[in-house]
């Protein structure tokens, strides 16, 4: 007997909608439709969203409904960054990285604002700026090395970030490392070798392995 997937209640979230909407209001588009649009990500965060993947809800479906909310400015113009929430973006991202690191679990949006100090909206606004880690896209067959760093955060892209996070727990210590000093601090296959005290042609294979690996499990 196929067992049904937990379903989430989305009305009982519809505070992550006002948090969302209420973050990006007053920018030339009336509340009610930040609200409508949120309430559509909500619906798509809940329908899509798997329990057992041990990630809270409101961390998967912040970024979706930012995302249907910032689909309604994308429409009518660029979305612009302020150089502001770049950094806050940044710090966040750190956060993150170290949430997981000490506990093992995907932080939630209050975890990530207590550490930065912020409200749960700038947090939350914080990490939907955060570029993905990793272009899936750019993992091919004739140069899995070739990872386009870094790129601009949409939809597709940051729930792509979110799932590369949650296989990226499932690393070793020593693997994550890797990855994150080439692709994270952008450092040489030389210089990660030097960090890690092993050899450069030991980082070369364990990184495409890696690749393959990361890849294998996004795409399932």
């Amino acid at each position: 007997m196929q067992q049904t997937k937990p379903q989430i209640n989305a009305e009982e979230h519809l505070g992550l909608v006002h948090l969302c909407a209420n973050r990006l209001r007053g920018r030339g588009i009336e509340y009610e439709e930040l609200y409508s649009a949120g309430c559509v990500g909500l619906v798509k965060a809940a329908n899509a969203f798997d329990v057992q993947r041990g990630v809270c809800f409101s961390t998967y479906a912040v970024p979706v409904i930012m995302g249907e909310i910032r689909r309604l400015f994308r429409d009518s113009g660029t979305v612009k960054i302020s150089r502001r929430l770049k950094e806050l973006s940044l710090r966040a991202g750190q956060v993150c990285e170290r949430i997981r690191r000490e506990t093992g679990t995907e932080p939630t949006v209050s975890m990530v604002a207590d550490a930065l100090g912020v409200s749960e909206a700038d947090a939350a606004e914080a990490l939907c700026a955060m570029q993905p880690v990793l272009s899936l896209t750019a993992c091919t067959e004739a140069g899995e090395q070739q990872i386009d760093l870094p790129v601009e955060a949409h939809d597709t892209a940051i729930q792509e970030k979110m799932a590369l996070h949650q296989v990226m727990a499932l690393l070793p210590d020593e693997d994550r490392m890797l990855l994150e000093l080439r692709y994270t601090h952008n450092l040489t296959q030389t210089q990660t070798a030097a960090e890690l005290g092993i050899s450069q042609v030991q980082v070369s294979r364990k990184e495409k392995k890696l690749l393959l690996f990361l890849r294998e499990q996004l795409l399932q």
